[in-house]
């Protein structure tokens, strides 16, 4: 492992919102990574965190860069989860309340976005919560 770092996210607060996907895209800007892969980590990773200020009760985002050149980062946020991950996937399908979609959010493209900007997307959901966890190859 050549560096690891967490961010908590917090439900509600978009005060915050990007903070963390901007963290991730400075430290792979410090590393050298890829202009282009940088682009594609960053949507993906701030359709992540906005997710889970809009749709959970807060979570934890976290980075790993591997020697290898994988990098992943993982999203595990506290309830309610998605009822039905098919229908989330689908371009245009929210559940955001009118105030988020006031304010600009809610559009139904983060779960799309993150899984076209990731070489590998993962969800795992339940009542409980929900776990997104995205991979990309530095090549």
């Amino acid at each position: 492992m050549v560096y690891t770092c967490e961010y908590e996210i917090k439900k509600d607060d978009f005060v915050a919102a990007g903070e963390a996907s901007s963290q991730i895209k400075n430290k792979l800007k410090q590393i050298g990574v890829d202009a282009a892969l940088i682009r594609k980590i960053a949507i993906a990773s701030y359709e992540a965190e906005i997710n889970m200020i809009i749709h959970s009760l807060g979570g934890q985002m976290k980075l790993d860069i591997e020697d290898d050149g994988r990098i992943t980062i993982v999203c595990a946020d506290v309830g309610p989860g998605i009822p039905d991950i098919g229908l989330a996937m689908q371009e245009g399908y929210s559940t955001a309340s009118d105030t988020v979609r006031e304010m600009g959010f809610g559009a139904g493209m983060g779960l799309p976005n993150i899984n076209k900007n990731s070489d590998n997307m993962q969800i795992e959901s339940s009542p409980a919560g929900t776990t997104v966890t995205m991979r990309f190859e530095m090549s």
